[in-house]
């Protein structure tokens, strides 16, 4: 319910901003894809341009009532959703989705932050680039919630995360302040790059407007294969094996393990793997191939070197489009499975990538001593990051592990910190990780992040709760 302060602020904006800039506060607001948490009351702004923006957050400001900014909810973390606390404003940017201008000649397209991922691909596309970052929401993720989280992704591995990905932003600050950062440029030593403390913030310095991205030339050529390894040291040995053959030709080494193909076989979504039996191991290779190189003709020259040192046994070369899609199809499947099957606890961990096959051996015989538990580990090996989730038996539910939740993410983050890696690889910190950072972060790093919350949002009114906490 709405307190007097939230309906003095809402009759305010009524009297700023158009009628189409106010939007029911429906259910899609209120949760996120894990259903781990459930949003209270509030009342929901899209304004459509930057000066709107800025007017709402200056509102809020003066009447100290919580900012939620909004972009597409698919965040994994909570960082979109307050559950308890005082009725807060939930800011979305669905309104605000244009393209604003492309340079090709530069490499540079500037999006609003509305702007739905696959539409700035699209927009790339139109002009003969690429805009690589690309991970399974792309269809309904925005791009503002991609760099306020600093999302992955499949490419990491070739092109870097979101952070890299971006050469300048326009931003409102919690005061209400427009930060005019669209720079085009690739070399600009102008004193603190402001640019870097909002992107990974999750809105809670601010909230990203516009951004201006980097573009890549199309590759001549782009594979995919699916390629059995007997385990997962042997796809570390394949991935090293590929970075010596192609070089940075190759754009994404995904592990997949077979509990992924078994929960689609389960639960769906239908799809085919293109092997007799689901494989214990495999890896998803994709390369995007110079001029002159055929990718099918890489990717077999991979093969042929990989079985001869025993690391691969069977292999499935894209022969077209079509056929790299569906492989890509099946990866992007293996999250929707996930979540029709319900996990305990997952997990969005990353360790140096030498370490992978210690972790993945260490963690499941921890585990093993807690219950008897599935568990599905796949992910972008290629830049250490892998999603290990642990899940029930058949015939259980996660509710029936309920007790053991706590438990079982500690083992898993614990392993990860300890050998040198984060608990939190792809996803950021939002409302579920807090915390695991005050837990694991460094003192000084915690500290300072304190200190730059409490220096630009005074009022405590960015996304209140996430990721800086006390």
């Amino acid at each position: 319910m709405l307190n007097s302060v939230t309906d003095a602020l809402r009759a305010e904006l009524t009297s700023k901003l158009p009628e189409a800039a106010f939007r029911e506060l429906t259910d899609a607001y209120l949760h996120e894809p894990r259903g781990r948490y459930h949003g209270g009351d509030g009342f929901l702004v899209a304004p459509d341009c930057t000066r709107d923006v800025a007017l709402v957050v200056r509102a809020c400001a003066a009447a100290g009532v919580g900012i939620i900014p909004y972009g597409g909810g698919t965040g994994l973390v909570g960082g979109q959703v307050l559950e308890s606390g005082p009725v807060p404003v939930i800011l979305s940017l669905e309104r605000m989705t244009k393209i604003r201008d492309v340079f090709p000649n530069e490499n540079v397209l500037v999006a609003e932050a509305g702007t739905i991922l696959a539409s700035v691909q699209d927009a790339a596309e139109a002009v003969n680039r690429v805009f690589p970052l690309s991970l399974a929401s792309e269809g309904s993720a925005r791009i503002g919630g991609n760099l306020s989280t600093n999302a992955g992704g499949v490419n990491v591995l070739r092109y870097g995360n979101a952070r890299d990905l971006c050469v300048g932003l326009e931003a409102v600050l919690p005061d209400g302040a427009i930060l005019n950062g669209l720079s085009r440029l690739k070399k600009n030593n102008t004193g603190y790059d402001l640019r870097h403390l909002m992107i990974g913030a999750e809105g809670t310095l601010g909230i990203i407007t516009a951004a201006s991205l980097k573009l890549f030339p199309k590759p001549a050529g782009e594979g995919a294969a699916l390629m059995v390894v007997p385990d997962p040291q042997a796809a570390l040995d394949l991935l090293t094996l590929a970075g010596d053959l192609l070089g940075h030709q190759v754009s994404a080494f995904e592990l997949i393990n077979h509990m992924g193909l078994d929960f689609l076989g389960e639960v769906g979504p239908d799809v085919r793997v293109p092997f007799e039996q689901a494989p214990e191991w495999m890896v998803l290779i994709d390369v995007g191939c110079v001029a002159g190189v055929e990718p099918s003709q890489a990717l077999e020259r991979l093969f042929e070197a990989g079985a001869e040192r025993g690391l691969v046994s069977d292999g499935v070369i894209a022969q077209s489009g079509a056929q790299r899609e569906a492989f890509w199809t099946i990866r992007e499947s293996i999250p929707e499975a996930n979540r029709r099957i319900g996990s305990v606890s997952s997990h969005d961990t990353s360790v140096p990538v030498g370490r992978i096959p210690e972790f993945i051996d260490r963690a499941g015989k921890a585990l093993a001593r807690v219950d008897d538990f599935r568990i599905n580990c796949f992910g972008h090996v290629g830049d250490g990051n892998l999603h290990y989730n642990v899940f029930p038996q058949k015939g259980k539910s996660r509710a029936d592990h309920d007790h053991q939740r706590a438990e079982v993410k500690r083992i898993v983050h614990d392993l990860a910190v300890e050998m040198g890696g984060s608990f939190s690889a792809e996803h950021g910190i939002g409302r579920l990780k807090v915390d695991d950072l005050n837990r694991y972060g460094d003192p000084t790093k915690l500290a300072a992040m304190r200190a730059i919350k409490a220096a630009l949002d005074p009022k405590g009114i960015m996304n209140p709760g996430a990721v800086v906490t006390g």
